[in-house]
């Protein structure tokens, strides 16, 4: 994984000249980009706002304060989303704020410890591309998943939940067909303006604004020990595969020597100091994320003007209209929620494409189709054995051939 390569995704990565002094331009097709992982961070923020009782201002203020680390961190549009299987069990579980907190604190420590060990540099080392590769695969195939389900299941609070899920699916086909055809252009701040246009008009006034307060978690023992088992452990080869290792990958591809800065320790930090903002104030864990960066830059964002304006909108909609945002996100269309989604699957997938010979294929592949379906830990465990285990054996037949 260490090597840089030539950024292989064309449609985003050469559609302009790159700013090689880093500084942050914003221009219509970095705003474009910077609201293009909506699909992955509107639904799960709106479940936790309104089924776990999270407050708004802090489920929202983390991700906003952590995009807006990202533009002077990185200068690139490194990306910020929910903790997603995280947030999953705790969705369906019914945790409330006090172990969503305790789970988030222990994450953020967790990473921390990580990242500024080194040790998830010196891991990344023995991580071969096809492994990686799997991972970014898992993720893709995951959000498609997640985009299916959003219309052909709508959750409850949205209010498209009363739809007839076959209108919902075609319509997210046709957001998809508009989003693929039209990605060189800033269509993603079309389609998002349109959306929060429609979410607005759904809403039906009784605005109320100023921040929901933000309320220190109670915390024990045994809320630290059920987070850890129900919540923390499950997310953990995800962050680990996904967050750290697969990010600092695609950033490497889209960006080439520009994302020297992008690595799995340092990734590793700055979400782990995130989450631990997030269990201090009870708000919404979170992390960065391989696909979300696939669609960041294939809608336009280039450099940190993308994570600049996410997160200067999330902390101004944190801080001035946290009171009464619940109340216009599940207006937000789930059809424009799940086309993204799966544009930026979809996409994330052609990651693959830099992939040579049959054995890096089927790596891959095992990885991505496993991770998916049975676990992500298992999968990659299982493709870093096999992978060392024929290294292991080429390695042999080598110095036995050179000993004839």
């Amino acid at each position: 994984m260490g090597r840089a390569r030539e950024p292989v995704l064309t449609p985003a990565a050469v559609a302009r000249p790159q700013d090689a002094a880093g500084r942050i331009r914003i221009d219509r097709l970095e705003v474009s980009g910077a609201f293009a992982d909506l699909g992955v961070f509107v639904p799960i923020a709106v479940a936790l706002i309104v089924k776990n009782g999270l407050p708004a201002t802090a489920a929202l203020l983390p991700a906003g304060l952590l995009y807006l680390a990202v533009a002077w961190l990185y200068r690139l549009p490194v990306p910020v989303q929910p903790l997603k299987a995280f947030g999953a069990i705790a969705i369906a579980a019914g945790i409330g704020p006090n172990g969503i907190a305790a789970g988030a604190l222990l994450m953020g420590a967790i990473f921390v410890v990580l990242g500024t060990s080194g040790l998830l540099d010196l891991a990344a080392l023995v991580f071969p591309t096809s492994i990686i590769r799997g991972v970014q695969l898992s993720v893709g195939l995951l959000f498609l998943q997640i985009a299916w389900g959003l219309v052909s299941a709508p959750p409850r609070p949205f209010l498209d939940a009363a739809i007839p899920p076959a209108y919902l699916v075609a319509a997210a086909l046709l957001v998809i067909l508009v989003a693929l055809l039209l990605r060189r252009r800033p269509i993603m701040l079309v389609l998002v303006s349109l959306a929060v246009a429609a979410a607005v008009l759904r809403h039906g006034g009784g605005w109320q604004f100023g921040p929901t307060p933000l309320v220190l978690p109670r915390l024990d023992l045994a809320t630290f020990t059920t987070a850890f088992i129900v919540l923390v452990v499950p997310q953990l080869p995800l962050t680990f595969a996904n967050s750290c290792l697969a990010t600092a990958d695609a950033a490497r591809v889209y960006f080439g020597e520009r994302a020297a800065s992008v690595r799995p320790g340092r990734l590793a930090m700055s979400l782990g100091a995130a989450d631990l903002l997030a269990g201090a104030i009870g708000g919404m864990p979170v992390c960065h994320g391989a696909g979300g960066m696939t669609a960041h830059v294939t809608f336009g964002a280039r450099s940190g003007a993308a994570p600049l304006t996410i997160g200067a909108t999330l902390v101004a909609l944190a801080v001035a209209f946290g009171a009464g945002l619940t109340g216009l996100l599940v207006g937000f269309p789930l059809p424009v929620l799940a086309g993204l989604l799966a544009v930026a699957g979809i996409l994330h997938i052609a990651l693959l494409r830099d992939l040579r010979g049959e054995l890096a294929w089927a790596l891959a592949l095992g990885v991505g189709l496993v991770g998916v379906t049975v676990n992500l830990a298992v999968s990659v465990t299982l493709g870093l054995l096999l992978w060392w285990g024929i290294q292991g054996v080429q390695s042999v037949k080598g110095s036995l051939a050179r000993s004839r």
